[in-house]
């Protein structure tokens, strides 16, 4: 056994996702959570929920956080870092206040929250940063003492999170036929939101045409298709693209489409395309069904081969990514000097959300970051 990793001042880690239904009759009181306050009929609901019926009424993202809760577990306990690890969800059970409240009665109460999405925007940091907030204050009107929470840095460009995706497109592209495959374009993709959401994502000095949200992914595409390059000394084209649109026709959201891009695509003459999820940690219901399903039937529709590469998913790379991530701000919290890991031209992201950054639609209490109540 190694010598124990130091954690202080954490007693504890929170992974924090979206959630999701595990069956039929979840779907629509999981999509009643996701869109409250927005005032959709349930009759649409079950029309969107056709996604989940394709699949069983099951979305595979509880079991893929199962899997990376069980990673990660294994990989604190083979490196001696004793850090219980919990599991709380925004929309579906565990839910978080849940697992808050269960936090609190098992005596935490310096808990830091890696969230599953590796990228700054609203619905990616600070929507978390309010379910914090709403969390928390629930626990208060129970009289319960509150512990203080802390939110792990964006983790876009560290190592564990990008060479399983390098990996997994160099995969893809040797399952290619082996005539269209030095031909091949990359298209990294990630979910579609507002323009204006994207526009005001990250902090106030990056806030303008795209945002954070859109030169992180970028960022994150020139260093998967240069390692690519480097590994094959192939140069494939590359584009970011967009999917699992949401949102009124008339409100501008990121473009293109990937299906848009798969057409224009071969209308070109591109012989074949590697999709790389980019923008997801694991292979949940948005890639198995706008990637797997819609993507890859417009792909055989238009007779173009296509592959899809794999998320991070429970990569043991990705699982001791998160242990490095936790040592560091750990070490931080203790007044260490830290040399922080990333990759690429941004740089490490903030440890705390600034003022400004990722804007709420309606102005809401968030916490773990510089305008938190609960500081």
């Amino acid at each position: 056994m190694p010598d124990a990793l130091d954690a202080t001042p954490y007693d504890a880690l929170l992974l924090l996702s979206f959630g999701g239904p595990e069956g039929p009759d979840d779907v629509v009181p999981f999509l009643e959570n996701v869109t409250r306050g927005r005032g959709i009929p349930k009759e649409r609901l079950k029309e969107v929920g056709q996604h989940y019926f394709l699949f069983g009424g099951v979305s595979p993202i509880n079991d893929q956080n199962r899997a990376l809760l069980d990673a990660l577990r294994k990989d604190f306990a083979g490196h001696g870092l004793d850090l219980p690890v919990y599991w709380g969800n925004r929309n579906w059970a565990p839910y978080l206040t849940d697992t808050l409240r269960e936090m609190v009665a098992d005596g935490r109460r310096r808990i830091l929250v890696f969230a599953t999405s590796a990228y700054a925007s609203y619905s990616g940091c600070r929507q978390y940063r309010e379910n914090l907030a709403e969390a928390l204050a629930t626990l208060r009107a129970e009289g319960l003492e509150l512990p203080q929470v802390d939110k792990m840095r964006h983790y876009f460009n560290h190592p564990g999170f990008l060479q399983p995706m390098i990996d997994g497109v160099l995969k893809s592209l040797a399952d290619l036929p082996e005539d269209v495959r030095a031909g091949a374009h990359l298209a990294f993709t990630t979910h579609s939101i507002p323009n204006a959401s994207a526009d005001t994502s990250g902090p106030v000095e990056d806030h303008g045409d795209g945002g954070a949200y859109v030169a992180q992914h970028l960022d994150v595409a020139r260093l998967i298709a240069d390692a690519v390059r480097e590994e094959t000394g192939i140069d494939h084209p590359w584009q970011l693209v967009y999917q699992s649109r949401s949102g009124a026709p008339h409100i501008p959201w990121l473009e293109p489409d990937i299906c848009d891009h798969l057409e224009e695509l071969h209308g070109t003459g591109v012989p074949a395309v590697v999709m790389a999820p980019i923008g997801f940690v694991s292979d949940h219901m948005e890639v198995l069904y706008d990637l797997d399903t819609e993507a890859k039937a417009k792909a055989e529709e238009l007779g173009l081969p296509v592959r899809r590469s794999a998320t991070v998913g429970a990569d043991p790379r990705f699982a001791a990514a998160i242990r490095e991530l936790v040592l560091e701000r750990a070490a931080s919290e203790r007044g260490g000097d830290v040399t922080l890991c990333a990759l690429g031209a941004l740089g490490p992201s903030h440890d705390l959300c600034p003022v400004g950054c990722c804007p709420a639609r309606a102005p809401k209490p968030a916490a773990a970051g510089a305008d938190s109540p609960y500081a």
